[in-house]
Order: structure tokens, then C-alpha cells, then sequence
């Protein structure tokens, strides 16, 4: 089975053996950005991720806002389930921005990467490759050349951002200011132009049911066939 849940910011509870009672062995548990086990490449950490691997479930993530992308982008590329990604452990797997996988028998679309409010459409290109968290334009274009290859129909997207139709939505009606980035925007048209069951998305630190193909994930654990939370 396939899983989805939010923002871990290294918390090693989230990861607990208590908190993944219902992810069996063998299972896929994908992690919507900020990972936060790669952090400070530390003793304490190496030993987080060893107790996360023998743990014997697939952990997959895309990177989210607050990653040290120092230590990720030192990490050799390889392919792996038909996509790009940077190896953690046997068992631990950074999926790269616009690279499709084939997992569990399904396809999965990921793009991972944030803006912050402050970063708007009209900031300069220089500024833009001054921050990794912030995806390029040719993450951009390949997530779409792949998505091209395979008619734009998938089973699953993850994200660290959501479409900037759906922030928007989420943060009028907390009456805070909509903005528009990159990113968003980017997003908003994959949204419009790809098929899917269901898109996961985390960033917001909420957990919330848009509707039943567009899901905010953050401390839940969402079972990605059936949508539910187990």
C-alpha cells in the first residue's frame, strides 16, 4: 500500500513505530516536503535514519521549503522506479522536481521546492538561483516534458506547494493576503491540464480534504487509494 503524510521537520515521533502502526512492512510512505532528516549530518541524525530504515517501509519525499539542500544536492543522481533521486538509505529515497515513478503499480508525479511570501513572479533571475528551495525553470520544463511522455494521466501528485488556486482559497479564509509565485502558478496550470486521482500536497500544516482528488496533508496518514486516513 501507498501512503501520504506532511511536513516531518524531523520529528522523530512522527516516525515512531507507534506513529506507523498501520504502514506494514513492505509498504510506501511519502512524505509532501520538508523531510528534515537531512540535516546536520550528525551522529544522532545517521542514527534517526538507521532506526527509519529497518523499519522496512519505503520512505519517499519531495523536498519542501526548509531542507539543507547542501547536503541533498551533494548526493549522487540515480534512477530509481523510472524517475530521478537522490539515495538516503536502501530504504530512503529524495524524489527530484518533475520526475514521474512508477511505484506500487502506480504512476506518481512529483515536484517538490517552495516560495516563501516575499518571492513573487516579478523577482530577478539571479535572486530566483540564489534559492534552492525555490524550483527552476528547468525543473520546470522537464516536469512537463515527462508529463508530456505519458499523455499528462497519473495516479498521484505530491507536492510540497499546492496549486495557487487552492492556497489562495485556504489563506482568504483565514483572512491573510493571496499571493502569487512561480511555483503556484506553475502548478495551477498542471492542475488544469493533468489527469489524476489524487493530488497531495503539504506546506500549510493543516490537515484538510479540498475535495476528495485534492488532499492538504500534515499530521495525518492518508492511504492513497482509498483517500482515507488510517
Amino acid at each position: 500500500m501507498i501512503y501520504f503524510t506532511g511536513d516531518l521537520h524531523g520529528d522523530k515521533s512522527r516516525v515512531s513505530r507507534a506513529a506507523l502502526k498501520n504502514v506494514n512492512e513492505g509498504d510506501t510512505l511519502i512524505i509532501c516536503g520538508d523531510f528534515g532528516f537531512i540535516w546536520d549530518n550528525s551522529k544522532r541524525e545517521h542514527k534517526t535514519l538507521e532506526k527509519l530504515n529497518k523499519l522496512n517501509i519505503r520512505v519517499l519525499f519531495v523536498d519542501g521549503t526548509h531542507e539543507n539542500f547542501r547536503l541533498l544536492n551533494a548526493l549522487p543522481v540515480m534512477e530509481y522506479c523510472g524517475g530521478k533521486v537522490h539515495k538516503i538509505t536502501d530504504n530512503i529515497y529524495h524524489l527530484l522536481r518533475g520526475q514521474i515513478y512508477e511505484i506500487e503499480g502506480r504512476t506518481i508525479f512529483a515536484f517538490g521546492g517552495g516560495e516563501s511570501p516575499e518571492l513573487e513572479l516579478q523577482e530577478d533571475e539571479e535572486i530566483m538561483e540564489e534559492r534552492p528551495e525555490v524550483p527552476s525553470k528547468d525543473e520546470m520544463l522537464e516536469g512537463v516534458k515527462n508529463l508530456e511522455a505519458c499523455g499528462y494521466k497519473v495516479d498521484y501528485i505530491v507536492t510540497h506547494e499546492p496549486p495557487a488556486g487552492i492556497r489562495d482559497f485556504l489563506t482568504l479564509s483565514q483572512n491573510r493576503a493571496a499571493t502569487v509565485s512561480a511555483i503556484g502558478a506553475y502548478l495551477d496550470e498542471l492542475a488544469q491540464q493533468a489527469e489524476y486521482k489524487r493530488w497531495f500536497f503539504g506546506s500549510l500544516h493543516v490537515d484538510k480534504f479540498i475535495s476528495t482528488s485534492s488532499i492538504c496533508v500534515f499530521e495525518s496518514i492518508i492511504n492513497a487509494d482509498t483517500g482515507k486516513t488510517v
